[in-house]
């Protein structure tokens, strides 16, 4: 046996679970493409100030998380702990935001945060996000919620809610911070946390430690600080949730993790995940590009993390693709040349087909059909190709119908229901 492992703290999927990972990812994706987003593929690593500069000095994920290195040329380089910021690189690099906007991309890969292992808490981890780039309209914030909410609707979750907040435009927090700051001055914290604070004094809201909760107990609230126009703001997407069918809750004391949001906030919470609970949040950063050296423009998204999401869909049992997605499974008898040949004519034709290799017997051939979780399966010996008819087994009804070989894939492409009952009659 190999002594090589996998680093600890990557999540990593492999046959059957695999197809469960991956049936979520792709409904995330597919909410998204239904609301108009388009791929945009990015680097797994950037250039280290990208990060430093759009996610924030005083994050933890900068301060602590990220996987930084020099490379050969000297230059430093972090692999990606999050995609906004890549993101919004890639629209000022390649003009995107020059033509129609607003710019609606989605992606999907690998993540690396340096955090300590758990349950849910990875050091790769895998994300789906969406942004929208180059609008100042609420109604896309709306927009963003309910691709995300649609996304969780369509794996099953039930046991998960919506909170929401907003953290304001320049003027609410210029005074929310200064009384905020007066408030930590006048706590008993330690001093590597009034250090952070000094930073950025939001970032004491995602401290854990209960003393460090106690004492912010009495903080003020951001959202006593609003502006008009974010007040307005926040209640135009409330309303547009109730709308659209999609309840939330209202949190005042949340703060998101990186230092680019302002406005609408959001993170969707699992009720059966523990500490770990957060399955996707994001919310509008519309300082972000100007930082990066683009124009003035606005911007919200959303991450959701594909790990913790499946993780939420085994905590309510939900019934996940187990297999393939086979349609067909052939058990060549004496006939693996013939068998090889039919099954990539069948694969030109959109049929998803598998068989076996070797020189295995007909039990052992349909046990492996039995495994292989194909919709269908069919022997193929002499006999059948001197016919040219074949038995199409139905594998959920166990159903055989007798079809010619230039109708396999015509039957086996039908919809499950069609076939069974052309099969069983």
């Amino acid at each position: 046996m190999s002594s090589f492992q996998a680093p600890k703290g990557v999540s990593e999927y492999f046959p059957s679970r695999s197809h469960r990972f991956e049936h979520v990812r792709d409904t995330i994706i597919e909410s998204a493409k239904r609301s108009g987003y388009e791929l945009i593929e990015l680097p797994v690593f950037e250039d280290t100030e990208l990060f430093t500069r759009g996610v924030g000095a005083s994050t933890d994920v900068v301060r602590k998380e990220m996987y930084t290195f020099e490379d050969r040329g000297g230059r430093s380089i972090t692999l990606r702990p999050e995609g906004t910021a890549g993101v919004m690189r890639a629209v000022i690099e390649h003009n995107l935001d020059r033509g129609q906007l607003p710019v609606k991309v989605y992606y999907s890969g690998a993540f690396f945060r340096a955090e300590r292992p758990q349950a849910g808490r990875y050091r790769q981890f895998y994300q789906v996000g969406i942004e929208a780039i180059g609008s100042d309209d609420v109604r896309i914030d709306a927009e963003v919620i309910a691709t995300a909410d649609r996304a969780l609707k369509a794996c099953g979750l039930k046991n998960y809610r919506l909170e929401i907040t907003s953290l304001g435009d320049a003027e609410t927090r210029t005074r929310y911070l200064a009384d905020l700051r007066s408030y930590i001055s006048r706590i008993d914290i330690d001093d590597e946390t009034r250090a952070r604070a000094d930073l950025n004094p939001l970032r004491i809201f995602d401290d854990k430690r209960p003393n460090v909760i106690a004492s912010m107990e009495g903080a003020p609230y951001l959202l006593d600080y609003l502006t008009a126009e974010s007040a307005s703001d926040f209640e135009h997407v409330q309303n547009l949730l109730q709308s659209l069918a999609i309840e939330f809750h209202v949190n005042k004391r949340m703060v998101r993790g990186l230092d680019y949001y302002t406005g609408i906030a959001f993170e969707f919470v699992h009720t059966q995940l523990g500490a770990q609970s957060g399955i996707g949040g994001g919310g509008r950063y519309d300082g972000l590009m100007a930082q990066l050296g683009g124009q003035e423009l606005s911007g919200v998204g959303f991450g959701m993390g594909v790990d913790r999401i499946l993780l939420a869909c085994e905590a309510e049992e939900i019934d996940l693709p187990e297999d393939a997605g086979l349609d067909l499974f052939i058990v060549p008898l004496g006939t693996g040349d013939r068998a090889l040949i039919l099954a990539e004519s069948l694969r030109s034709q959109g049929v998803r087909v598998s068989l076996t290799f070797g020189d295995k017997n007909l039990k052992g051939g349909m046990k492996s059909a039995d495994k292989s979780g194909a919709r269908f399966s069919l022997v193929l010996g002499d006999d059948e190709l001197e016919q040219g008819m074949v038995p199409l087994k139905n594998m959920v009804s166990g159903g055989i119908e007798s079809v010619t070989l230039s109708a396999i894939a015509s039957k086996v492409l039908l919809p499950d229901s069609v076939a069974s009952t052309l099969i069983e009659s």
